[in-house]
């Protein structure tokens, strides 16, 4: 599933991207916007949008780049006006891949969009083409550590759906509508990392590659990324 998936399939790239500051930024940016647009631009009142905003501060982001990034995703940013956009494609293998966008010109997004599948032996879809075989979900994913039985209790006390156990995190998935209490829930144990929290597109339907074509999608995956307009981009590389 992509959720923990990325985790696995594509760490070696996060590491290298979080090496820099400006990709760190650009990181807490576009997590601080999903949260904002899912949740509303006030923290009091969304908690993913909180934790985002202090995973920013840690990393020591302005706050006028905070600020700039809540008010672009709720709309209240003076002369700019941005639409919610997702694309779907196939990258190299057949592997399905679904991009979130937030943009003001859909067609130098789509141009750009179109020509990274086409650089890396992939092709842009149409609309339906892929979106079948994943699903929204609450992903919240936790270092593991000493605290995992207690993360796990209150995860599933607050309605979290299913935990998943790999080496070094847990990955806890909720429906959308219970996120919020989940991710309250274990925010409220102290001492522990939250790595990552959002309501994504998660396969349902997972593609099995080899080495050769994983490594050409992870290719793809980060050119994508590098998109200002892409907010998420998720797969069903297994």
């Amino acid at each position: 599933m992509a959720g923990h998936n990325k985790w696995s399939k594509v760490k070696h790239i996060k590491a290298k991207e979080d090496a820099k500051k400006s990709k760190i930024f650009t990181k807490h940016v576009r997590a601080i916007m999903t949260a904002a647009r899912q949740g509303g631009g006030n923290p009091d009142n969304n908690p993913a949008l909180r934790l985002a905003i202090e995973r920013a501060k840690a990393d020591s982001m302005p706050m006028s780049n905070i600020q700039r990034a809540i008010d672009k995703a709720t709309g209240n940013l003076e002369g700019v006006v941005l639409s919610e956009v997702t694309y779907e494609g196939y990258g190299p293998g057949g592997v399905a891949i679904m991009v979130e966008c937030l943009t003001d010109n859909k067609n130098r997004t789509v141009a750009e969009i179109r020509h990274a599948f086409k650089k890396a032996g992939g092709s842009l879809g149409t609309s339906g083409s892929v979106a079948w075989m994943f699903e929204k979900k609450g992903i919240i994913v936790v270092n593991r550590s000493y605290k995992d039985e207690e993360i796990m209790e209150k995860a599933i006390e607050a309605g979290a759906d299913d935990i998943k156990e790999m080496d070094e995190v847990l990955v806890i998935e909720t429906a959308p509508e219970d996120f919020n209490a989940v991710l309250e829930a274990v925010n409220s144990i102290e001492g522990i990392e939250i790595l990552e929290s959002n309501v994504q597109l998660t396969a349902t339907n997972l593609s099995e590659v080899d080495d050769e074509t994983a490594e050409k999608v992870e290719r793809l995956i980060e050119v994508l990324e590098d998109i200002d307009d892409v907010q998420n981009v998720i797969h069903n590389m297994a």
